[in-house]
């Protein structure tokens, strides 16, 4: 960014004196100097996703960051650092941060108040995750194609590869057809090139010609504000078509909670904007269930869910809706709505390798490397056995115990899973992990059933 285009620092405003760092990712961001040579600058994201611009700066800001409290002025920054930091360095940098909206501030405040207005001025949740991986599948076919040939394009290749997926799945040992309606589904939420495998064995468990009134699916909040329950009001747009939110469901659940309840419940609706976890089943529930004689596709009703490990299903401040309080509500809900209601547990479990903090890479026929990985799978397996053997609480004490040293990400959908239905049993259809060819991440998940 040169001088010309670089946000002003402005000197009267509070917000800049004392600054106050938001919620950031930090990443490598390779550029070139003035001279042409590759340099490697420290880049800077909204953890939040509230706000979609970038900050670009030298890698000595690590030290900055931690020192913007909101209690600091900038001169307490400076002399804190040392190291020959500038103030006129100090203030570019808190320019930009304010200019993509990483400070607590009125930029930020306007960003997030478009974002609150924009979401609640739609019925529905327009597609992301999946419209991207729509264009993906159309690729170079349609690349001459007007955008709404390419749109229709895409809804066409959708449910091809979806029935590719679930012929390689019927190929796995541990793959089968229930001869049951299961109570609910345990699928990732990872992106499809990866999960693909986990997706298709879940979903193909299904028995035919059986259609649930209602889908709920439970997800993990990745980037929101939310410290406890957070539900969603709305439907979920995708390349296929709409699933519309039940709002039958949706009233009776507010009834159920009474208006302090509900109100935490819905409080930070809009952590479900950037949430792709529920987005990605979906299209596999319109694929798999199709149109109803009124041309409706099934009704969805979308929950994110916090960590009970964390403060024993509380939410995380004690200032959310707690765990237990909303399953019960929604269970006594759902006991008196008519028809079959289908539970998501849409959940990917360990997240491992240098890109999520550790030092140990994951590729390659090392012995360090070789350990890692088996003890990954290891503790996944022993873990999910206590899910398998229908022993969820006996999960959660061994998790909290350990302190989720693999990153879990999904504890909380699954548990609530489980407390929702209540199953007799619980059937296992695959396992797999996800990891990149230099072996900095991978991602595992399963497939499973209640019953």
């Amino acid at each position: 960014m040169n001088q010309a285009q670089a946000p002003a620092f402005n000197p009267d405003a509070p917000h800049m004196q004392r600054p106050k760092l938001r919620a950031v990712r930090g990443f490598p961001l390779q550029a070139q100097d003035q001279d042409g040579k590759a340099i490697t600058l420290l880049g800077l994201s909204d953890a939040r996703q509230v706000s979609d611009k970038l900050v670009a700066t030298l890698p000595a800001a690590q030290f900055i960051l931690p020192l913007m409290d909101g209690q600091r002025s900038l001169d307490e920054i400076i002399t804190q650092v040392g190291r020959g930091l500038a103030r006129p360095f100090l203030e570019q940098l808190v320019a930009q941060l304010d200019d993509a909206g990483l400070l607590f501030g009125p930029t930020f405040d306007t960003m997030a108040e478009s974002l609150r207005r924009q979401f609640d001025s739609q019925p529905n949740l327009p597609p992301g995750s999946t419209a991207a991986f729509a264009d993906a599948l159309v690729g170079e076919e349609g690349k001459d194609l007007p955008e709404d040939e390419r749109t229709r394009l895409g809804a066409q290749k959708i449910p091809e590869v979806f029935d590719q997926w679930m012929d390689q799945a019927a190929k796995l040992p541990t793959s089968r057809v229930l001869e049951a309606f299961p109570k609910a589904l345990i699928a990732p939420h990872l992106d499809y090139g990866r999960g693909w495998m986990n997706y298709a064995a879940a979903w193909r468990c299904l028995p035919p010609n059986q259609r649930p009134a209602r889908v709920v699916v439970l997800g993990t909040n990745h980037f929101g504000e939310a410290t406890g329950i957070c539900a969603c009001d709305k439907g979920y747009q995708t390349p296929l078509g709409l699933c519309p939110v039940d709002q039958e469901l949706l009233e009776a659940l507010r009834a159920r909670l009474g208006p302090q309840a509900a109100d935490l419940a819905f409080a930070n609706r809009y952590d479900h904007e950037r949430e792709h976890s529920i987005e990605l089943q979906i299209p596999w529930i319109q694929h798999c269930f199709g149109k109803d004689d009124n041309g409706e596709y099934p009704r969805v009703f979308g929950v994110l869910v916090h960590d009970p490990c964390v403060n024993n299903g509380e939410s995380y401040d004690g200032k959310g809706l707690a765990l237990d309080p909303f399953i019960d509500a929604l269970r006594d809900v759902l006991a008196q709505l008519p028809g079959i209601t289908l539970v998501i547990s849409s959940a990917d479990l360990s997240h491992v390798g240098p890109a999520f903090g550790d030092q140990q890479r994951l590729a390659g026929d090392e012995e360090p490397a070789k350990a890692f990985r088996e003890k990954v799978l290891g503790h996944d397996q022993e873990l999910l056995n206590y899910f398998r053997e229908n022993r969820p609480e006996d999960l959660i004490t061994a998790m909290a115990w350990q302190q989720n040293p693999t990153r879990w990400c999904s504890i909380g959908n699954m548990i609530a899973a489980h407390r929702l239905v209540r199953p007799e049993r619980i059937e296992f259809f695959g396992y797999a992990g996800a990891m990149d060819s230099e072996g900095i991440s991978m991602v595992t998940s399963c497939a499973m059933a209640m019953l």
